[in-house]
This record gives C-alpha cells, structure tokens and sequence, in this order.
C-alpha cells in the first residue's frame, strides 16, 4: 500500500455529468482538490466516427462484465473515461418538467414527490445550460417549465427533410419543439463553430470537440487551476473511514496495479448511478457491516434507467437530412384523452446509418439486413429517421444493485411497461398518418420497426441512493450528503427519488452546481 503524503480540502471520484461540473465549480475557490478517474482521455482517432467500430464492436464501452437478475453476464454500455458518459451521449440536455418533482400517479404506481421542488432547480438548471452551451427555443412545448432566462444559444435549425416532418406532426394537431441539445455550434458563423452538424454525433465520441461534454465544458477548464489535480487510471475500490464510522478518512484506488491511499477532508463520489452503490457496498466495516452509510439498506435499491425503445420509421421519401436530431414531441407527456396516465418523451434520434442497422436496428430492420446487399443497405439507410421513446420507470426497492465477492449484479424488471406501449402505438399512428400524406412508389407500405433496450443500455441509469429527509427512507440529505457519514456526498444520478421521462443528465449538472454552492460555503 502506498501512502500519498499530500492531504486534500476535496477528492472527488468520477467526471461524468455530475462530477465534471463539480470540479468546474470548485476549481476557483483555491482549494486543494483530487480528482480520480478510472479511465483516461478519450483518443481522438478516426475510429470515433466508425459506426461498426463504435456499435459493432463497442469500441469505448468497458470491458467488464456485470450480472442481470437471473446470474447470467452482460457488457454494460457504461464508459470509463475523462467525462464519463457524457463522451458519447447524445447531448439532449432538458430539463425535468414542474409537476415531475411531485408526486404523480402513473398506471403501474406512485412516483414519488421530491423534497426540493422544481424552483430549487431552476436557477442550476439555468447555470448548467450556459456551462454546457444549450441550443433550445421555449414556447413550443405545453408542458415546458417556467424559465427564468432564455436559452443562452439559439435552437439548432431543422435540415430540409425534418422541418417537413414537423410541419406534418404540427398539421396533426401535435406540438413539436426544437430539442435543446449541448453543441459548440455557431450556425451564424461557422468560423467560430467547433461543431460542424456531422452525421455521426448521438452515441459516437466527437474527435473534434463539437459535443459540450463533461470534459471539454468541465474538467479541462478546471484542469488550468493549479490547485486542481487530476489522476487517470485511477479506480478507486474503497472507502476507509475513521473508528467512528462518522468520516470518511481514506479512499483507496488502484494505479497500475498498486494500491494508493489519499486522505481529505471531503469525499464526493460521482461514479455513475450503478458504481457509487457499488463503491458504498464494496466498504462495509464494524460501524457499516452492510455496507457504507447504509443504515437504512436503502444503498443500491430503486435502481431506474428508463423504459427506452427505438422505432425506425422506413419511408417512401428519402431522407437527406445529415443532422437529424433536432426534433422532439411531449404531447403524450402526461398521457392523452383515451390514457389519463404519462406515456413519455419522444424525440429524435441521430442519423441511421448503414454500419449501425446489423447492430442496432430493431429486430425486424436487423434480421432483413441480413439479406440484402450491401448497395441496397445504403438505400436502406438514407429511407430511414430514427425516434427514441422514452417512459418514466419507477422506483422499485427490488430493482437494486448488489455486490457479491468480486461480482456486480444489477437486477432489474422493467415496470409501467404498457404506458410504453401505449407510447410506441401512438407515436406508430402519427408517423403512418405522416407518411400517408408522402406519395411515392418506390415503397408502397411504410414500415415501423421498434425495439427495446435490454439490460446492457443504463446511459440514464438513476436512482440507488436516493436523497431525503428521512434517514431511515433514504441514502442522502438534501445536499446530497449522506446521512450516516459526515463528510460523504454523492453528485451523480443516484440522488433521484424518481426518474421523469427526460434525461437525467441536465438535472444531475444542475444538481452537481447546486450541492457546489453548499461545498464551497462548508470549504470555507
């Protein structure tokens, strides 16, 4: 075991979402801070934007294995590097709607109410979209919050083929809106635009720095003050706290195969939903034999990644849209005249392409691929628009990540499944009365392939250490410290009570800057 002799104000473990947008806040308090992440920079090579490289071969998803609730293993689709998730996602950044804080009936249960309410959110949420450069227009959507500012960037303009499919969803009586999504672009004026609208953008790294990720909006920012130090490679395996149990005193990591010990006076975990569980799990002692401030077994339990589904619309029009992602629909948000229950978010996804439809498309898209030549793959492809579809999953104490010995299990059931149904038959109807109104004869029928993701997707895993007021319901106290242990915090999605429909990265970064401003009065 190797002893660092540095003493820190903060370590902080992980960059993603939450942790990439702590270090941005703390760095200029002066501080001493230790940051340690298990992966490294992302390479910038020809490969981020290989489709067969990225889906194919999961070329940045780690390597380790994970068990579902039946033993059996699984590749996660979770990735280890500088920035964490937020290197590949889809920068769709919203914000959670006003009455998903409260509590709200859906057809299979309870979600529950948040303690902090929508307007404590809102001026982090309003910081967290000017850190991470947010396109969006307001006024479309009727289930939009109230803002206190605009949007700090202009909403991302629709490609030729989607403005038509938007002016179809509105002329069906719909109310489609301008996704707000974290770019580096200027549309204005190119020369001051890192992002050049690419085709390879939703689930692919960006080797030019166009996507406004934890790294670049985040962490590199925050690397050139110099009371901010960063370790790669850096997995941390354990919490060691003191006799008490009440602190934190030492977190262990390994480094190149040694075993270091670093010491501060503040931990803040933003492993990701799934790891920071595990992490408090993985360090039980005499004062937390069932793991760390685990008093109310509640660490891992109620575990939410979204009921998450992508159709395929296969049209008679071919789509020469390059950029497609700029579309999204809440109109069934809160269910509908015949489903008084919330169906969801649809919007849309990036561009299909030919590489992508063997690994990725829905079953029946996939299984006829295998088929068809390569020449008639590519005509494939530029007939097709991607739509992701997205429903609340909520909180069930026996959907949980648990540890056994070197092993991490995740189980998981989906539940308020016909919700999603409901969802994916609905938005099915919209795009065939869309299409219906598009003549051609190259494709009489339009074709609507859908799949669901299986337990290997958790990009927008929540949940497992929920915050509260009750010690004995919940993992953390509203400013995400935890109740058994003084100076632990979590930043990450685990915090949530619920999930809503949306991403939940735009409310971990609002999140992670809200906990910051109560870090930096505790710092001081």
């Amino acid at each position: 075991m190797i002893i660092d002799d540095q003493h820190y104000d903060l370590i902080i473990v992980g960059t993603g979402a939450g942790g990439g947008t702590l270090i941005h806040k703390l760095a200029p308090t002066g501080k001493k801070i230790l940051v340690l992440e298990r992966g490294n920079f992302l390479p910038k090579e020809n490969e981020n934007w290989n489709a067969g490289e990225v889906f194919k071969k999961g070329r940045y998803h780690t390597r380790e294995q994970w068990y579902d609730i039946s033993g059996e293993p699984f590749r996660p689709q979770t990735n280890y590097w500088v920035g964490g998730n937020t290197k590949v996602y889809g920068a769709a950044l919203l914000r959670m709607r006003e009455k998903d804080f409260e509590k709200v009936q859906h057809q299979d249960g309870i979600s529950p109410e948040w303690s902090l309410k929508y307007q404590d959110f809102e001026p982090y949420y309003t910081e967290a979209e000017k850190l991470y450069s947010v396109h969006g227009k307001q006024g479309d959507d009727p289930t939009e919050p109230p803002r206190s500012e605009d949007y700090p960037y202009p909403p991302i303009s629709h490609e030729a083929r989607m403005q038509q499919i938007c002016d179809a969803i509105s002329h069906h009586g719909l109310h489609p809106g301008y996704l707000p999504l974290g770019l580096r672009l200027n549309e204005s004026d190119g020369s001051q635009s890192l992002c050049i609208r690419c085709k390879t953008c939703d689930g692919f790294p960006c080797k030019i720095d166009g996507k406004a990720d934890a790294e670049v909006s985040g962490v590199v920012p925050a690397l050139e003050f110099p009371n901010v130090t960063l370790k790669t490679d850096a997995k941390v395996v354990r919490l060691h706290t003191s006799p008490s149990g009440r602190e934190v005193k030492a977190v262990e990591a390994e480094i190149a195969g040694q075993s270091y010990l670093f010491f501060s006076d503040i931990v803040v975990l933003a492993c990701g939903a799934v790891n920071s569980a595990a992490l408090l799990l993985r360090s039980p002692n005499e004062k937390h034999p069932t793991g760390l401030a685990n008093s109310s077994d509640q660490v891992g339990r109620n575990f939410m990644k979204h009921l998450l589904s992508a159709v395929v619309q296969l049209t008679p029009t071919p789509n020469s849209a390059v950029f497609q992602k700029t579309i999204y629909v809440h109109d069934f948000y809160w269910g509908d005249s015949d489903f008084e229950y919330p169906m969801g978010h649809i919007q849309n996804t990036g561009s299909i392409l030919q590489d992508m439809i063997p690994a990725e498309a829905p079953p029946l898209l996939s299984l006829l691929s295998r088929f068809i030549p390569e020449f008639g793959l590519q005509q494939l492809a530029t007939r097709t628009i991607g739509w992701w579809l997205q429903t609340e999953d909520l909180p069930d104490s026996n959907n949980r990540v648990r540890v056994q010995g070197s092993k991490l299990h995740l189980d998981y059931t989906p539940n308020n499944v016909e919700a999603h149904d409901r969802l994916i038959y609905h938005w099915t109807e919209v795009l065939k009365a869309i299409d219906k109104t598009t003549k051609s004869s190259v494709l009489p029928l339009s074709i609507y392939p859908y799949s669901n993701t299986p337990i290997r997707v958790v990009a927008h895993q929540s949940g497992t250490c929920r915050f509260g007021e009750d010690p004995t319901t919940s993992v953390l106290d509203l400013n995400c410290r935890t109740h058994d242990v003084d100076n632990l915090y979590i930043v990450d999605g685990s915090f949530f009570p619920s999930s809503s429909a949306v991403s939940p990265a735009l409310t971990i970064m609002a999140n992670a800057l809200r906990v910051g401003e109560h870090l930096i009065s505790r710092l001081n």
